[in-house]
C-alpha cells in the first residue's frame, strides 16, 4: 500500500453527470403530459351575455347647518323646524342615498344638533357626519 501513487481509477472527474438531470426532466415531462388535459377539461356551457358598465354615481352631500340661534339651514337655505323632517325623508328615499353633513355652531345648544340627528335617523338616513374646523 503506497500513499504516494495514484491509480488511474482515482482521477477527479471534471464533468457534470447529466443522467440524473435527464431523469428528472423526463419525469416532469410525463407529469405535464398527464395533467395538461385534465386542466383543460371543462363542461361546455353557453353563458349569457351582459354588459358591465361601471356606474360612477356619487351620492350628493346635504349640508345641514345649525346657527348660534338654533335655526336650521338646508344647503345654506333657511328651513323651518316643521319642514326639516319631510325634507330628510325625501332625501332618504333617493338612490343612492345622500350623505348628511351636520355643521353646528359652537354657541348653539347641543339639544338642537341632537334633534337634527334624531330626525335624520328617524327619516332613514344612514350616512351622517359632523363637520368641524381644525384647531390651528
Amino acid at each position: 500500500m503506497a500513499f504516494g501513487t495514484q491509480d488511474d481509477s482515482d482521477e477527479v472527474m471534471n464533468e457534470i453527470n447529466m443522467t440524473p438531470l435527464v431523469d428528472v426532466m423526463l419525469v416532469l415531462l410525463i407529469i405535464f403530459i398527464i395533467t395538461v388535459p385534465v386542466m383543460k377539461h371543462a363542461v361546455n356551457i353557453d353563458l349569457p351575455r351582459a354588459t358591465n358598465i361601471a356606474q360612477d354615481s356619487k351620492p350628493e352631500t346635504i349640508r345641514l347647518s345649525v346657527d348660534a340661534a338654533g335655526l336650521y339651514y338646508w344647503n345654506d337655505v333657511p328651513v323651518a323646524d316643521a319642514d326639516l323632517a319631510p325634507q330628510l325623508k325625501a332625501a332618504a328615499a333617493k338612490q343612492p342615498q345622500p350623505e348628511l353633513h351636520i355643521r353646528g355652531d359652537k354657541a348653539v345648544r347641543y339639544e338642537r344638533v341632537a334633534q337634527a340627528m334624531a330626525s335624520a335617523q328617524q327619516a332613514g338616513l344612514r350616512k351622517i357626519g359632523f363637520i368641524t374646523e381644525p384647531v390651528h
